[in-house]
């Protein structure tokens, strides 16, 4: 498989395990990785935003893209998440290829005070100390159109997940960018919607969980099958509704609250996540896994 390929497919978002000292353990996501792969998951990403990358150290992200690839054994592309200061993000990238990463995934950096011109430099400099294809995360359209069209202009990048609910201005990029890959970089619920307007595939957290419930949907919708793409949808929606409680602070929470239900324990969430999950969100998360085990309707 290509990355073109992967990129079309699902971009899944690794977990970062955590012992109970607190200290980092990649090889804890070996059976997340095999269920992946068995699943058909096309891409797997460290260091993104449900890898807790800003919960990090440097070092620990420096550990972990340089480990998961050789985890990952070229069972799916590797896609390594960069960001910080662009000396820190230029350091993480220079040595993705040697570590094995496939491509980088530049996240749209957070600085109050980026400006659209100083966000094209950085990706540029990513791009260059990479010497890898390079994957856009765009969080925010409010850079605006013409800064959006000069992102996807740079060289190198070849694709941009794209993670605004601005619909309108995904539809003017993908006109003014028809050389890069659009990929729907709000999960699953938001796949159908972006897919029409020409995006194609999409970013995962779920994929840590219940992978082959991804790959159903992706099947669903590069067959136009909308009907039971969202049929299918509604089928994680609980889940996704526990993951968006405490203004979204729960996401990575309940993603691993589910690994430890299934006996893949991989730690806690690190603050300013919510952990622990509230009780009677894991009830209702222990309710849908035994739906989900029974093939019931998700309640």
């Amino acid at each position: 498989m290509t990355l073109d390929d992967a990129l079309t497919g699902i971009s899944g978002i690794l977990v970062t395990p955590f012992d109970a000292d607190d200290a980092i353990q990649p090889a804890r996501l070996a059976p997340i990785i095999a269920r992946c792969a068995a699943a058909g998951v096309d891409a797997l990403t460290v260091n993104g935003n449900t890898s807790e990358f800003y919960g990090l150290t440097f070092a620990e992200a420096e550990r972990m893209q340089a480990e998961v690839p050789a985890l990952v054994a070229g069972r799916a592309k590797v896609v390594a998440g960069i960001g910080r200061s662009v000396n820190e993000a230029v350091r993480l990238a220079s040595r993705a290829k040697a570590d094995g990463a496939d491509a980088v995934m530049v996240h749209q950096p957070p600085d109050p005070f980026a400006s659209p011109r100083g966000v094209a430099d950085y990706v540029r400099r990513v791009g260059e100390a990479a010497g890898l294809p390079v994957v856009l995360y765009l969080r925010n359209a409010g850079i605006g159109d013409a800064a959006i069209a000069a992102l996807a202009a740079l060289p190198g990048v070849v694709a941009m997940k794209w993670a605004s609910t601005d619909l309108m201005a995904l539809a003017r990029a993908i006109r003014a960018a028809p050389r890069i890959r659009f990929v729907c970089g709000l999960a699953e619920p938001w796949a159908p919607p972006m897919t029409a307007l020409g995006a194609q595939g999409f970013t995962s957290g779920l994929i840590n969980v219940a992978p082959a419930r991804s790959v159903g949907i992706l099947r669903a919708l590069r067959v136009g099958d909308m009907t039971r793409a969202n049929a299918m949808i509604a089928g994680i929606e609980t889940f996704e509704t526990l993951r968006a409680q405490d203004q979204n602070g729960a996401n990575v929470s309940i993603v691993k609250a589910a690994l430890a239900l299934m006996g893949d324990d991989v730690g806690h969430a690190r603050p300013p996540a919510a952990w622990p999950v509230a009780p009677e969100s894991l009830a209702r998360l222990k309710d849908l896994l035994a739906a989900w085990r029974e093939g019931r309707a998700a309640a």
